[in-house]
């Protein structure tokens, strides 16, 4: 009987929604970004909503709220009202990390979220402080080596994608390097710069100005060929850490039970904004390849991605939230 009375309910609610959805959007639409401004989810939040605003007649507020390894944004955003007007722009693969590393979520990814669309790839580049007196990858690790736990990495928040990236690096190249967990990418650049700490393994767009101006030293791109914005810089595997990549991605999210005529709408118009020109120059700038996709694709990725940093939580020996 409660199964029926479920399901009654829910065809309800799908019926009362056909207008709402023919309608949309009809007021401002939320993206909520769990990152600080300045980074590059959030650059590609904003510049991604300008022009999706642009076709759909409606403003887009970027709303950051970052914290606890991006789950406190995604927590919100998984409780907001299904109806288009609040969504996500996060990582696949750090909410991927997020569902493998903390216990305690208030949320489950695969069940509480409607992927959208995959909106693309960014390049992340292995930086040390120019005071560091290292000029390559091999270097880095003789030094390390060389003062084990003594060197230290900064990421954008413990469980995140660049602290994962960052184990990995440690996994794969033996070297005791000490975790220093920031808030975000614009928190933990001034210590880095000033060589309070001694790398980052981090998202290419917020390091570029200062690797362009001096200020940080790229030592590696983590890709498989090597990125147009640092052509002179090696890729990791070039510079003697062979299978190691890592890359940031940003796609876009609805809450579950956002009726599909609204998920369908959000995708073909994120779709047909991805492929404007002016749009995918300005992201190509700071090393963002557009990738657009199905609702269907991307769910399958977060899967994939789930599985995948699960193995390397594990083969780390770190400790679950």
């Amino acid at each position: 009987m409660d199964k029926l009375i479920r399901l009654a309910a829910a065809g309800i609610f799908a019926l009362a929604a056909l207008p709402a959805a023919a309608q949309y959007p009809t007021k401002p639409i939320r993206f909520i970004v769990p990152f600080p401004p300045g980074g590059g989810v959030d650059v590609v939040a904003r510049t991604v909503g300008e022009k999706l605003g642009a076709r759909l007649r409606q403003t887009i507020v970027v709303d950051n709220r970052p914290g606890a390894g991006a789950t406190l944004g995604t927590s919100l955003a998984a409780k907001g009202t299904p109806d288009g007007y609040t969504l996500l722009v996060a990582p696949v693969i750090g909410l991927g990390i997020a569902h493998a590393y903390y216990r305690k979520l208030d949320y489950d990814l695969r069940r509480d979220f409607a992927p959208v669309s995959k909106i693309g790839f960014g390049t992340v580049v292995m930086v040390v402080p120019t005071s560091l007196g290292v000029s390559s990858v091999k270097e880095l690790i003789a030094l390390a080596k060389a003062k084990p736990g003594q060197l230290s990495f900064a990421s954008s928040g413990i469980g995140g994608l660049i602290h994962l990236t960052g184990e990995l690096f440690k996994q794969m190249a033996g070297v005791d390097i000490l975790h220093v967990p920031y808030k975000g990418t614009t928190q933990l650049l001034p210590d880095l710069i000033d060589g309070r700490v001694s790398m980052a393994i981090d998202s290419l767009p917020a390091h570029l100005p200062h690797i362009k101006a001096g200020r940080l030293r790229a030592l590696g791109v983590a890709r498989r060929t090597r990125s147009a914005q640092l052509p002179d810089v090696p890729t990791m595997g070039e510079a003697g850490v062979p299978g190691f990549e890592s890359y940031t991605d940003y796609a876009l999210y609805a809450p579950a039970g956002t009726p599909k005529a609204i998920v369908a709408r959000l995708n073909r118009e994120t779709n047909a904004v991805l492929q404007l020109s002016d749009l995918r120059a300005k992201l190509a700038d700071i090393g963002i390849e557009i990738a657009g996709s199905t609702p269907e694709a991307l769910q399958a990725e977060v899967a994939n991605e789930i599985a995948r940093w699960t193995k390397v939580i594990t083969d780390a020996n770190l400790k679950q939230e």
